[in-house]
This record gives C-alpha cells, sequence and structure tokens, in this order.
C-alpha cells in the first residue's frame, strides 16, 4: 500500500505475524519495512524491482530517508544505475540475504529450514540491517556478552549460553551459505569456538517411586477430564444447550499421558512423537515407522510397539472417534501440561526429553545390547549409546569373572 508517511505513523505501525512493507506517497521508491520482531527498516526500490537497504528507522528518520532515496533514484535517472548498487562487491545486509536468497533455499532444503530465517530475524534484529561482512569474532565476543545479561521472551530472564551459543551456530551457518554463493569472500565467524552450556554429566531418568507418581498423576488427571466432560454435558442438558463429544471411559482426557506413556515406551524425541501421522503407525505388524523426514539424524527407523504402546495407540483411537486420519497427536507442544505433571508428581530436574534416556535406560538395566539400544534411539553411531554403559553393571561383572574362568 502507498500512505503519505509521517514521523508519527513510522512509530505507530505496529509488528504482524508477517512481514509487511509500507510504500512512501510522497517520494516513490521509499519503502518502510517493518518486521515480526518490530524492527523497522528504509528501503529504495529503482527500476525492476531492484533495492536496497538504507538503515533502521532508529537511526535514519524520515526526512533524511526521503532525500536519500531521492538522491538514489536521481541517480538511477542519470547513470543507469545508484551508487547505493554498484558495486557487486558489496555485501547485502543480513536482512536482504534473508529475505533475497537464504529463506527460499533454507524453506527447500533443510528441515524446518524457515525456522533458521526466523530466528536469524528475531535473534539477530539490532543487527539486520548490518552488511554481512560486518560480523566478526570482535562483534560475536561482545553480542554473547549482551545476549546472556539481557532478559527476553515471557520469563523475562536472559537465555541460557547453550541457546546462545545455537544462536551463534544459526548465523555462522548462514553465512557459510552466503560464501558458497559469492556474496561475501569469507566466513568471518567461521573459525570460531562457539562454546555451548555444560551438559549434563549424570544421566537422568525416573526412579521406580518418581515413575509411579507420574503414572499416579497422569491416571488421576484423566479420570478428572473424563468425569468433568460428563458433569459439564448433564448441565448442558438440562438447559438445552449443545453437548460437547463424549470422552470414552477407560481412554484419556487428552492428548498429554498418550504422548508421555509413548515416549516412555518407544525412546521417540518430542519432535519425533508430534509429527507422527497414523500412517506411520502398523498396528497389524505392531510396528512404528519413524520417517526421515521428521528424524534428527535424517535417517528412517522402525521402531516396534510393545504392550503398553500399543494399548495406549488403540485406547488414544477410541479417544477421538476411531478417525486415524492425518497427525496422532494434533498439537504443537506440551509444555505447559508437562510443566504440570511434574509440579504434581513432585518430580525435580526432569525434561521430557529425558524420556528418552528413561526409555533407553530400562532396555539396558534389562540385559538389552548397546548396540540395539542405538538403533532404537537413532543415533547415528555408538558414541552417544555409550552413556547407558554403566547402568549395567552385571553384564559388564559377567564379562570381569570370565577371566577367572
Amino acid at each position: 500500500m502507498r500512505v503519505q508517511l509521517t514521523k508519527r505513523q513510522v512509530e505507530t505501525y505496529q509488528p504482524q505475524e508477517r512481514p509487511y512493507e509500507v510504500r512512501d506517497a510522497q517520494v516513490r521508491g521509499l519503502i518502510l519495512r517493518v518486521q515480526p520482531s518490530g524492527h523497522k527498516a528504509w528501503i529504495v526500490s529503482w527500476a525492476h524491482g531492484k533495492r536496497r537497504t538504507i538503515g533502521p528507522t532508529t537511526a535514519i528518520p524520515l526526512d533524511l530517508a526521503r532525500a536519500q532515496a531521492t538522491h538514489a533514484i536521481a541517480e538511477y535517472l542519470q547513470s543507469g544505475l545508484p551508487r547505493i548498487g554498484q558495486s557487486k562487491s558489496h555485501a547485502p545486509t543480513l536482512q536482504d540475504f534473508i529475505d533475497q536468497r537464504y529463506r527460499a533455499w533454507a524453506t527447500l532444503e533443510l528441515k524446518r529450514g524457515h525456522m533458521y530465517a526466523n530466528r536469524l530475524e528475531q535473534v539477530f534484529v539490532d543487527h539486520l540491517d548490518d552488511p554481512l561482512t560486518g560480523f566478526n569474532t570482535a562483534w560475536a565476543d561482545q553480542w554473547l556478552q549482551l545476549r546472556l545479561s539481557t532478559p527476553t521472551g515471557k520469563t523475562k530472564s536472559p537465555p541460557t549460553r547453550s541457546t546462545a551459543a545455537r544462536d551463534l551456530a544459526c548465523l555462522r551457518a548462514a553465512l557459510s551459505k552466503a560464501v558458497s554463493w559469492g556474496l561475501i569472500p569469507t566466513n568471518p565467524l567461521l573459525g570460531m569456538r562457539i562454546k555451548g552450556g555444560q551438559s549434563r554429566k549424570v544421566v537422568r531418568y525416573l526412579s521406580l517411586d518418581e515413575e509411579a507418581r507420574l503414572r499416579t498423576v497422569m491416571a488421576a488427571r484423566d479420570r478428572h477430564m473424563i468425569a468433568a466432560r460428563v458433569s459439564g454435558n448433564r448441565w448442558r442438558a438440562l438447559r438445552q444447550e449443545d453437548l460437547y463429544p463424549d470422552i470414552p471411559a477407560d481412554t484419556y482426557g487428552d492428548h498429554l499421558t498418550p504422548v508421555v506413556l509413548l515416549a516412555m515406551n518407544t525412546g521417540m524425541r518430542r519432535g519425533e512423537l508430534l509429527s507422527m501421522t497414523w500412517g506411520d503407525v502398523d498396528l497389524e505388524a505392531k510396528m512404528l515407522t519413524i520417517r526421515a523426514e521428521n528424524a534428527k539424524s535424517g535417517r528412517q527407523r522402525h521402531i516396534p510397539l510393545n504392550v503398553e504402546a500399543m494399548d495406549v495407540l488403540q485406547r488414544w483411537s477410541i479417544r477421538i472417534g476411531g478417525q486415524r486420519i492425518g497427525r496422532v497427536f494434533n498439537v504443537n507442544d506440551v509444555k505447559t501440561g508437562w510443566t504440570k505433571l511434574l509440579a504434581d508428581a513432585r518430580i525435580e530436574q526432569f525434561r521430557f526429553h529425558d524420556l528418552r534416556h528413561h526409555f533407553a535406560s530400562r532396555l539396558v538395566r534389562a540385559g538389552v545390547d548397546l548396540n540395539t539400544v542405538r538403533e532404537l534411539l537413532g543415533h547415528a553411531d555408538i558414541t552417544m549409546t555409550l552413556r547407558y554403559a554403566h547402568l549395567a553393571p552385571d553384564t559388564l561383572a559377567a564379562a570381569v569373572a570370565k577371566l577367572a574362568a
């Protein structure tokens, strides 16, 4: 849209779910771009859709942006190419790189690639108008210190070192792609060692008592939800209001319990569970397939379904009306419900991902060899699986005992 921009209007434009642009009616070619993060920048556009970023609105007021855009367009009319776009060696800004090349490539080539482009825009919002050559290790060190001391998000607390390290790794990977496309000569962050947080030295899994408490809390939660639905429908029927769908007895109140139980019995990652479709489930063969596009390793694998896993899927199928179409669990996250489960079960320092460790630890303690555990978990090599070796003391003791035979 084209608007007669004013300083007040520029300040009042609010971010939306997607980036949007507002064209200035006074200076043809001047564009205001607003990002979902709230970042606003000036862009000048000339013939055939060619454009360059002038700079952020926080540094360049409307009058100056109009003057620079007018000058660039005048240069185009005189020489055929404004100075701002003359040199091919001029590195694009991070925002231009994302918009013109990286987002489309990442979405097509990378698993959940659009999330990488969004992460760059959200995390490096104050540097979207910096040229790609402006990033270096000295800048990264300063950025990291600021990132680790600045409260962000709903919790209003600084991100962890691991999160900040992943942010920088995302930028470094994008810059490597810019090098391969010939946009910059070298990756200025390539030699930088990005230290993440301290990894856990002890594998966290549920004790017998913790597992019992968790199962008790989940069962009570489901009973309460089923009873509440019956009570609610009785209340609505008395008032001749439309009833909610019945929840069959001996099933589940919602998705949370079956998700947790399947994680405990398959070792699947949260993303693998929530992206699973009914087409991936073969109840007759008692087998579950994790497709390559949903696996972290990028490789397909198969997991046999034990008695409890089979029972969970069958009861969940009944709960949703027997329609085995699309995703098994039509939700994007379980964080809120999972956090409350842990609190109610009085379980501390336990992540959803630790259910995967719980699955592996139970296998090892039951005498399953580590290579089989590796295949079930989908580890690329045995190194990651070796963290569970100490959980099989009987196997190790038997091996040492053979020396005395």
